[in-house]
């Protein structure tokens, strides 16, 4: 039995794929944004081959937030035990367990375990906690579900990529540039509008409006995490109608005569919205080089004035 005050609940759901593959996509938490919604960045603390300690940047009301945990990895048993080292209130502890069971070569069945307690074990604050757990747990199921079940049988939905630029200038001189986006409108030609907040340092929101090739713009809204002046890591969170994910980094990397700049980008292309976006008779393949086009065009862009700013004193 649970000690006083502490809740136990259980979540699951039925997958169309193989249990090793479910278990290896949540065991490996750098696929963490791309598999759950609210997840912008995952970074390792402390690894091992069986206990790791994590980062977590991910959305809450529409801003991100982040915590450390601890996690137990038992692949033989395709299990992984998770807690909370330091919960925020009105949470006092929080712990828990994904376990993946084979129904079948090609279905598992997912269940979600989660223990907590509230501080002070106030009800009103258990309350809560137990209507945000069950919000929480159906929809990371459900996008568990959606996501690797694309994973598994439409990988033509998934595109990443990556545009690199040698620079001969510093590694912080491209990070700021990219770091400071409330001055695009006047640095990036294809950028029309700029709207960015950081409450915390590090953890900003934002929202702009990007030109394309027609004179047209789209809104954009992303949760970017920056970690000077190596890398940003960033989620959109308001995305063009072609896709329903996009994340990526900015990576800064010094080398002996300079540093390489790298702009990564993974896509899930909306398959419902290719032909409405790209005309009747538009294939996956179309989109997957639509994105390409205009991302990397935007990216190189990006990258080239970040250069021309980095080598303007050299």
């Amino acid at each position: 039995m649970p000690e006083q005050g502490r809740h136990e609940v259980e979540h699951e759901i039925t997958i169309a794929a193989p249990a090793v593959d479910v278990y290896r996509l949540i065991a490996d938490v750098e696929n963490w944004p791309r598999i759950f919604p609210p997840t912008v960045h995952v970074d390792h603390l402390e690894r091992s081959s069986t206990e790791e300690r994590i980062r977590i940047w991910a959305t809450a009301g529409g801003a991100a937030k982040n915590w450390t945990s601890h996690r137990t990895l038992l692949p033989d048993e395709l299990r992984i035990d998770f807690r909370q080292e330091v919960s925020a209130p009105p949470v006092a502890a929080m712990a828990g367990t994904w376990l993946i069971e084979p129904r079948s070569a090609n279905e598992s069945r997912v269940r979600l375990l989660h223990d907590y307690r509230a501080v002070d074990d106030d009800a009103s604050h258990l309350a809560w906690i137990d209507q945000a757990v069950d919000h929480n747990s159906r929809s990371e199921l459900a996008a568990l579900k959606t996501n690797v079940e694309l994973d598994v049988s439409a990988k033509d939905l998934l595109l990443s990529f990556e545009d690199t630029v040698h620079v001969a200038g510093a590694a912080k001189d491209l990070y700021d540039f990219v770091n400071e986006a409330h001055l695009w409108t006047e640095r990036l030609p294809h950028v029309a509008r700029v709207d960015l907040e950081e409450e915390t340092p590090g953890l900003q929101t934002l929202e702009m409006d990007t030109r394309t090739k027609d004179g047209s713009t789209h809104t954009t809204k992303s949760i970017r995490v920056c970690f000077p002046h190596h890398r940003i890591s960033y989620k959109q969170i308001t995305l063009p109608a072609l896709m329903s994910l996009h994340t990526g980094y900015w990576l800064f990397e010094e080398t002996a005569d300079g540093v390489t700049a790298t702009s990564q980008h993974t896509v899930a292309i909306k398959r419902e919205a290719v032909a409405e976006v790209l005309g009747t008779g538009a294939k996956i393949s179309d989109a997957r080089s639509y994105i390409r086009d205009a991302l990397g065009a935007n990216s190189r862009a990006t990258l080239g004035h970040a250069k021309t700013y980095a080598e303007r004193d050299r």
